[in-house]
């Protein structure tokens, strides 16, 4: 691992391991380098910290670029559950617009 950032957040996240920011940091990091380990943090988040909201938009774009439209979908509407029983109305709005966008070009492949 020559990335130093990366190395700064895996001890983050080693030092708190419950704290779910720590981990998503660390898989957005991962995104720029390995997609393989992004995605199983990705799939830690939604399982282990169902409640942390941020995981569902980068989440599901993910799976989405990676060609995996079930878990993309699945995520989406999770997310969306989560974000309106939390009564986040920004972020359930966001969510949709991003489904529906990706609904939209997915569709039309």
């Amino acid at each position: 691992m020559n990335n130093p950032r990366l190395q700064k957040l895996q001890v983050f996240y080693e030092q708190d391991p419950n704290d779910p920011f720590n981990l998503y940091a660390l898989t957005l990091e991962y995104l720029k380098s390995d997609r393989s380990t992004a995605r199983i943090y990705f799939e830690k988040l939604i399982r282990d910290f169902a409640d942390y909201l941020p995981t569902y938009y980068q989440a599901a774009q993910f799976f989405a670029e990676e060609g995996d439209v079930k878990k993309a979908k699945e995520t989406y509407e999770r997310g969306m559950a989560v974000a309106e029983i939390a009564g986040q109305e920004k972020v359930l709005r966001e969510l949709r617009g991003a489904y529906r966008q990706w609904l939209d070009e997915w569709e039309g492949e």
